[in-house]
């Protein structure tokens, strides 16, 4: 027995949950660490052996390293400015064990600003050569819309100039803060714009400010649907097939959008249809059942509005309007994983204060 076991090797735990994770790093940390530390070949030693790991949990974790000091190294779980994986980042590192000689990290974290000096070819993106100023817009006085300034700013060069300074942004607002924050960002030179310009070592403060301000303002808002009328929609797509839509139309109306800024778009593909790719009886049970299972799960009064739903060429889409986007994403994970044998699912969360993606259903 001791000699097949030699031959074949000891098997490994599958990786089905976060403790599965932390167990099998835990029992390889010092190989690992040296890897770190060493650096001689850290793809083969550390980042070949954790990215499969990783997947095996879900798609969408990323990581950075390095040494935090002498002493230890740090591994920095990210979801690379993904919403719907910020969750997941989260509760990973949360569960990460104590152990000696590490430091566990869940999303890129912001750095002082004297700290953060970025290098793009020819350019260089620092405290020095950035500003930004804020721009107010009367149609929607909730959105914190910001205009970066770059000294340098080049036209020919915009994908490597717009690329330098979302990475110095990244570094220095923190993953989550660049993510979560900004609702609007746009890239400028000097001579685009007669504005007066911040430093922007201030927009740090300003992002709290504004954020601060907006939490406050519609903190606790809920809308309760019960008595809301929902309008059928129906159109024509260019293949000639037809479009059918379900929006609660009282809600488009609704004059407190902005407290609830995160949209889920549930993306359901499926087989059973008939020929002018509506879904047929058996399957459009099958995507009731799965609607009635969310709408279990993210009701109104905890700040999830169904907003309606849209049935086109064998895919259904569903809408929900939320004030948070941790738990939304949870939900659909879940429920993505419990039908994967039977149907396709797919899901994005996007912040959108004032609903502006269905402004398509609005009566003109």
């Amino acid at each position: 027995m001791s000699l097949l076991k030699n031959i074949f090797g000891k098997k490994e735990t599958p990786i089905r949950t976060f403790d599965d994770f932390w167990n099998w790093f835990q029992s390889n940390e010092e190989s690992f660490f040296n890897a770190v530390k060493q650096h001689s070949d850290i793809e083969k030693d550390f980042f070949n052996k954790l990215s499969p790991k990783l997947n095996a949990l879900k798609d969408g974790f990323y990581f950075v390293t390095g040494m935090y000091n002498d002493n230890t190294a740090e591994l920095i779980i990210t979801a690379d400015g993904a919403i719907k994986n910020i969750v997941f980042v989260e509760e990973l590192v949360g569960a990460a064990p104590n152990i000696a000689g590490w430091r566990f990290t869940a999303l890129k974290p912001s750095l002082d600003i004297k700290d953060v000096s970025i290098s793009m070819g020819r350019y260089k993106f620092n405290s020095d050569n950035l500003h930004f100023y804020a721009n107010s817009l009367a149609a929607y006085p909730d959105e914190i819309d910001v205009t970066i300034v770059y000294d340098n700013y080049n036209e020919e060069d915009k994908k490597t100039v717009i690329n330098g300074i979302y990475i110095f942004l990244d570094n220095y607002l923190g993953e989550l803060e660049l993510a979560t924050t900004i609702d609007n960002l746009k890239i400028a030179g000097r001579a685009e714009t007669e504005d007066e310009l911040v430093p922007i070592s201030k927009l740090k403060d300003f992002l709290n400010w504004r954020q601060k301000e907006f939490v406050e303002k519609y903190e606790g808002i809920r809308h309760n649907t019960e008595d809301d009328s929902y309008s059928s929609l129906e159109a024509e797509l260019q293949n000639g097939k037809p479009i059918v839509a379900i929006i609660n139309s009282d809600v488009l109306n609704w004059d407190k959008k902005a407290s609830h800024p995160w949209i889920l778009n549930v993306e359901i593909k499926y087989n059973g249809r008939n020929n002018n790719g509506m879904p047929n009886a058996d399957t459009f049970e099958l995507l009731q059942e799965i609607e009635d299972k969310i709408m279990d799960q993210l009701k109104d009064s905890e700040g999830f509005i169904n907003i309606g739903r849209q049935t086109a060429d064998s895919v259904r889409d569903i809408y929900f309007a939320c004030n948070d986007f941790r738990k939304s994403s949870k939900v659909l994970f879940e429920i993505q994983k419990a039908y994967a044998n039977r149907i396709e699912i797919d899901y994005d969360v996007y912040k959108d204060k004032y609903w502006q993606s269905f402004d398509r259903y609005k009566s003109n």
